[in-house]
């Protein structure tokens, strides 16, 4: 009796901390010359640790500890903090460790590879930041009115400042100074009983006795960028007596447009137009027959674009499909980027070669979120036979850790539901079934390195450029992967063995996350 009632508080107890565990897993949470050959110095961004701008000794104060740690203190470290989740997941599926990426280094190369990490990653900042990165607080100047933001040119242009004004202080002489670095300022028109010095220059200045003869003369005041560069800024200094103020003007070309033709009408998506469906595979043509069957059953005339590392080749046919080879064994990621460069569409529906359509795959449904939200890539849900469904939402953030670099942190779950679309959340990482904006996803890329095991790595890189979804109400089959070996054939099995093999994966990994996206460690929880 006393082993029945042990056996049951035991069950008990771990269903709880289980529950417990995926009730919190699952649940939302709320919450200037410009130097183009990568030398000189990256803009000094303000700290992200905290200290004040202005310190007053004369007055006491009281830190909020709970404010205070919330603040990101720019010093990461890699060790799990100890937490009712982390005890319950510890219990339930045993102890995971973060991931020690510098150990891949051998200790011998471990400082040379270091600082050659830091080299590149300083070039890399002079690289992605401009001035306009650069933090400006503007006292309360109160004489001086002037644009604190969105003033743009094109580079060697010419544009008129707008906002410029000055205040009544009760002044004899009133005086504006302008002062720029890569630019230079001239008047559209010149107001009688104003003084004008430096036009056609870097550093402009204009006095007058009558404010209002000023203020109009501010009005016409243009700034032509004179250095060439295709994306930076200018901050230029504004000065009357006794009063200094600093604004940005953007200089850069504007992105050009790439739209594409729906062809479709107002109530209907024409998902041929808009979609092609790409797919990357290798010694699984039985399957892939079977996924582009079952496609054909729902979109008979939506493209099918595959690449094709297998060996030897086999020619798949049919209409809108293509199919192109590569060397065998190329790998995962460049087959992605392979497929996905031959896109035309505006989207493109990503589905491994294992996959099988059903009634339930309506990607109409993805692109619904896609045309109605800001959104850049969705995933849906994909379908085991088992019958349970897997999204894989993932929250993805990097925290500073200096000079040892950064901590990437993932975590099961999603940020909140979107309005309008009740099965859909905003996360960071989704299933290997997603629909996404073609061109914003070449702007990323899939690292070619990555050739056998891989698929969270695509959006580490896309991290602060992708804007990810996942609906759990579209759903891809996927075929059975349990098999017992004697039922294997030669196909499945060399299929498994080249792809799960190779210990030196894992090394690769570690050693891309080490040093291209200056990672110290992953961290799980």
């Amino acid at each position: 009796m006393h082993l029945i009632q042990r056996f049951l508080f035991v069950t008990l107890a771990v269903t709880v901390s289980l529950a417990l565990l995926i009730l919190h897993m699952w649940s939302p949470k709320f919450y200037s010359v410009v130097d183009i050959q990568n030398q000189g110095k990256p803009v000094d961004l303000l700290s992200s640790s905290f200290v004040p701008f202005r310190k007053y000794p004369h007055l006491s104060f009281t830190l909020n500890e709970d404010v205070l740690k919330l603040l990101p203190k720019n010093s990461c470290h890699c060790e799990v903090e100890p937490s009712l989740t982390s005890s319950l997941q510890k219990q339930v599926f045993g102890e995971s460790l973060p991931e020690q990426f510098s150990k891949v280094i051998p200790p011998s190369e471990q400082a040379e590879y270091s600082r050659l990490r830091e080299e590149e990653y300083q070039k890399y900042r002079l690289r992605t930041q401009s001035l306009a990165d650069k933090l400006i607080v503007a006292p309360a100047n109160f004489p001086l009115e002037y644009p604190v933001q969105g003033v743009e040119v094109r580079p060697l242009q010419t544009i008129l400042v707008p906002g410029l004004r000055l205040e009544d202080v009760g002044q004899k002489v009133y005086m504006v100074n302008l002062i720029a670095t890569m630019g230079i300022f001239n008047l559209a028109a010149v107001v009688e009983n104003v003084k004008v010095k430096g036009a056609a220059e870097m550093n402009l200045f204009l006095s007058s006795s009558h404010l209002d003869n000023l203020n109009q003369q501010l009005e016409f005041v243009t700034y032509t960028s004179v250095v060439f560069h295709p994306n930076t800024a200018d901050i230029v200094q504004l000065k009357t007596d006794d009063h200094e103020a600093s604004f940005t003007i953007k200089i850069r070309h504007a992105p050009t447009p790439k739209l594409y033709d729906p062809e479709s009408s107002n109530s209907d998506y024409n998902i041929s137009a808009l979609v092609t469906i790409a797919i990357k595979t290798f010694q699984r043509y039985d399957k892939l027959r079977v996924l582009i069957d079952s496609i054909r059953r729902f979109y008979p005339t939506v493209t099918i674009i595959i690449a094709d590392d297998s060996e030897p080749r086999e020619k798949v046919e049919g209409p809108y499909i293509e199919q192109y080879f590569m060397p065998f064994g190329k790998g995962w990621f460049a087959g992605r980027n392979l497929a996905v460069s031959q896109v035309t569409t505006k989207y493109f529906l990503w589905v491994d070669d294992d996959f099988i359509f059903s009634p339930r795959t309506k990607v109409q449904k993805l692109v619904d979120v896609l045309e109605k939200t800001t959104l850049d890539l969705v995933g849906g849900a994909v379908r085991e036979l088992t019958g349970f469904s897997t999204t894989y939402r993932k929250k993805i953030s990097v925290q500073s850790g200096g000079i040892a670099g950064d901590c990437l942190n993932v975590q099961q779950g999603f940020y909140h539901v979107i309005k309008g679309f009740p099965n859909c959340v905003v996360t960071d990482g989704v299933v290997n079934f997603f629909l996404a904006r073609t061109q914003k996803v070449l702007q990323v890329g899939f690292d070619p390195r990555l050739n056998r095991i891989a698929h969270l790595e695509f959006f580490y890189d896309g991290l602060g450029i992708l804007h990810v979804g996942s609906c759990d109400d579209v759903i891809v089959d996927h075929s059975s992967k349990l098999k017992l070996a004697w039922m294997k054939n030669a196909k499945e099995k060399e299929y498994e063995n080249f792809r799960y093999s190779d210990t030196s994966v894992l090394q690769v990994r570690h050693k891309l996350f080490y040093f291209k996206n200056r990672f110290q460690c992953q961290r799980y929880g």
